[in-house]
């Protein structure tokens, strides 16, 4: 079974994907895959580099300079993801085949946006209020209010992903609360 985790900026998915991992589950991370694709030589770095120039930095990817160069621009936007995405759904693949006859989580920010909750079996939605959601962003090196608004803008409201969700893990709580609920999902599995 692939369980498909998603959840908005700031609502704890990296936090509970960590829980999943804990409880012994395979956990793929598109982004941590991305950031080892875009890092010294990753090697998304040549087509991003050449698609967009002066955004590369001692052999990586500069996330501010890539940043700058797709903030607010839906065609560059669209660039960046024609050549991220294809390499990470290989690396998807690659992790199933590791983990074939598993149940594995896919940790992905963009499900809904990309299409992938059409290739998961569960769907576990993390949320939080949005005055919690909006103060741990906000808190984040470099991030403004700006920034952060794009980003929401960019991504499926928190209550569309919940009613499209068979679980929603509230991360509002506790830790212990909060693992409570990783633990709940993987019940529901019979694991």
């Amino acid at each position: 079974m692939i369980i498909g985790l998603t959840g908005s900026i700031g609502m704890g998915k990296s936090t509970v994907a960590a829980m999943f991992a804990d409880e012994g589950m395979p956990v793929f991370d598109a982004d941590a895959t991305v950031h080892r694709l875009q890092g010294v030589g990753g090697r998304l770095v040549p087509a991003i580099e050449a698609a967009f120039p002066g955004s590369t930095v001692n052999g990586a990817i500069n996330r501010a300079k890539l940043g700058a160069a797709v903030f607010g621009d839906d065609a560059a936007i669209k660039r960046l993801e024609a050549i991220v995405h294809p390499a990470v759904g290989e690396e998807r693949g690659a992790f199933l085949a590791k983990h074939a006859g598993k149940h594995v989580v896919f940790d992905f920010p963009l499900l809904f946006e990309t299409g992938g909750d059409r290739n998961v079996d569960m769907i576990v939605v993390v949320s939080a209020a949005p005055d919690v959601q909006r103060a741990r962003v906000l808190a984040r090196p470099g991030m403004t209010a700006d920034k952060f608004a794009a980003i929401l803008a960019r991504q499926t409201p928190d209550a569309e992903k919940r009613a499209r969700a068979d679980h929603v893990i509230n991360t509002d709580t506790s830790f212990d609360a909060t693992r409570a609920q990783v633990r709940a999902v993987l019940a529901s599995l019979e694991i």
